[in-house]
């Protein structure tokens, strides 16, 4: 994705140097949100199940919201964890409109690099079927449990890394990520097909 923003010049960071020196803070801007986390909004987004041709509408009415609600953030907690609270009531308007449909959540180019090229017709029909139930179960998660989920399992980051990119404490990601484990489980079970269970 283009525009990777840089910690270094994020309003947390200038917060921290403010507070170090004993200055007033200045209230970002909504340009200044933008540029430092407009990469955080669009995977967030992602994370949470709008498709990519829906992105960027949705990812447009987060800055909306944004520019509406700026005067109201207080600090009291990161700016990430504000944001990802945007994220998740647009995305579930997003989901109320009925926009959500099936969508595999990475790319078919890097699903294609995943399969082994030795893999038959049959495997390779098997694969897909299981993609299809693992995407029709997170539509069907709570928005929230699916974010920390896909980061964790699918784009592979640590729960350290991901308790800094939400503002949370390490316990609350490995809670988040355990009731959302629960949740996959019996969403899975109960969309599994009745042939399939039997045959265990």
């Amino acid at each position: 994705m283009k525009g990777i923003s840089h910690p270094a010049h994020s309003p947390s960071a200038v917060t921290t140097l403010a507070q170090a020196h004993g200055m007033p803070l200045a209230t970002p801007t909504v340009t200044d949100v933008y540029r430092a986390h407009r990469d955080f909004v669009w995977a967030s987004l992602q994370r949470m199940g709008v498709r990519d041709a829906d992105l960027p509408d949705q990812f447009q009415e987060v800055f909306i919201v944004v520019h509406r609600r700026l005067d109201s953030f207080e600090g009291r907690s990161a700016m990430t964890t504000w944001l990802f609270g945007i994220c998740l009531r647009v995305a579930a308007g997003y989901r109320r409109k009925g926009c959500n449909k099936r969508e595999v959540c990475i790319s078919d180019d890097e699903l294609s690099r995943r399969e082994s090229p030795a893999l038959g017709p049959e495997q390779r029909a098997s694969q897909q079927e299981s993609r299809a139930l693992a995407q029709r179960v997170l539509d069907a998660m709570d928005i929230a449990k699916r974010a920390v989920l896909v980061m964790f399992e699918i784009e592979e980051l640590s729960c350290e890394e991901i308790s800094r990119s939400l503002g949370v404490p390490v316990g609350t990601v490995y809670s988040r990520l355990h009731a959302a484990r629960a949740q996959f489980e019996s969403l899975h079970q109960s969309f599994e097909p009745r042939t399939e269970r039997r045959t265990r």
